[in-house]
């Protein structure tokens, strides 16, 4: 796992849906999280808890986290971490399993926690059919243990840049509309 954590890649599909919803008038945070090449759960649940009370009250909350902040996002929930439900929806994209992140010293911390709670607001989960970073399935470790609403994309992989995944009108299109389908990007 190779700077994959909270890195703001030009072309990655979340730098394009920051900018895009930043243009037609949201409210955008969109967090450097310290450390991505050796994060800390702790360091990361707080930064998450901070920009929790930061939100704007009065307007639509929407989480999008990708991959192990998608993770982090569970721990959140697991440890009832003040400010979830402040979020009215929650978009978790191709979260990492428990197996791959023990490969990795420097984030077999974030390994998920037990799945035994709920998680608050509405959640969806998308994640690849060949991810190989949750090779056991997504739906399998995330969806179906957590009762979410699935979106599974042949080909995506991680949903990340080396996927293809720059602009994805798919995932603008739910963050403006929940019912709108999470589909992969155009070939």
């Amino acid at each position: 796992m190779t700077r994959a954590h909270g890195c703001r890649w030009a072309g990655h599909w979340q730098h394009w849906l920051a900018g895009r919803l930043t243009a037609i008038g949201h409210q955008v945070g969109y967090p450097q999280l310290p450390d991505p090449d050796d994060p800390e759960l702790d360091v990361w649940l707080a930064e998450l808890a901070r920009h929790l009370d930061a939100l704007d009250a009065g307007a639509e909350r929407v989480v999008v986290a990708h991959s192990l902040s998608a993770v982090l996002w569970l721990h959140a929930a697991a440890r009832g971490l003040p400010g979830l439900g402040a979020v009215d929806r929650v978009l978790l994209v191709a979260p990492p399993s428990g197996a791959v992140l023990a490969r990795y010293p420097e984030v077999a911390g974030f390994a998920p926690p037990p799945l035994e709670f709920s998680l608050p607001g509405r959640t969806r989960l998308v994640a690849g059919d060949d991810d190989p970073y949750c090779e056991e399935g997504a739906d399998t470790l995330y969806g179906t243990p957590l009762a979410l609403p699935t979106d599974i994309l042949p080909g995506a992989a991680h949903l990340d840049l080396d996927a293809g995944y720059g602009p994805w009108s798919a995932v603008l299109g739910w963050c403006l509309d929940p019912t709108v389908p999470l589909t992969p990007r155009p070939a």
